[in-house]
């Protein structure tokens, strides 16, 4: 039987991220360094609530957009994109 995988690498905005098995892509956004948007004056936002209700950590995920990033957890290879 083998070991579930401890780590695992995704891409944010094209840079290689590498999270715990059970991060959600909201985490791992953060760990980036990026932002999931922009406010009406031009100021970057990130994940908010962390729940589910603020929709400030959406983003495309995989190409499905307006995902909220913060209820999805990461896979390998998954592709995430902010703003």
């Amino acid at each position: 039987m083998r070991e579930p995988a401890r780590s695992l690498t995704l891409h944010v905005n094209g840079v290689s991220v590498t999270v715990a098995a059970g991060t959600t892509v909201a985490a791992a956004i953060l760990i980036a360094g990026a932002t999931t948007r922009r406010s009406v004056t031009g100021e970057p936002r990130g994940p908010l609530c962390g729940m589910g209700i603020c929709f400030e950590c959406c983003a495309t995920i995989d190409g499905a957009s307006h995902r909220r990033s913060c209820q999805i957890v990461c896979a390998p290879g998954m592709d995430v994109r902010t703003l």
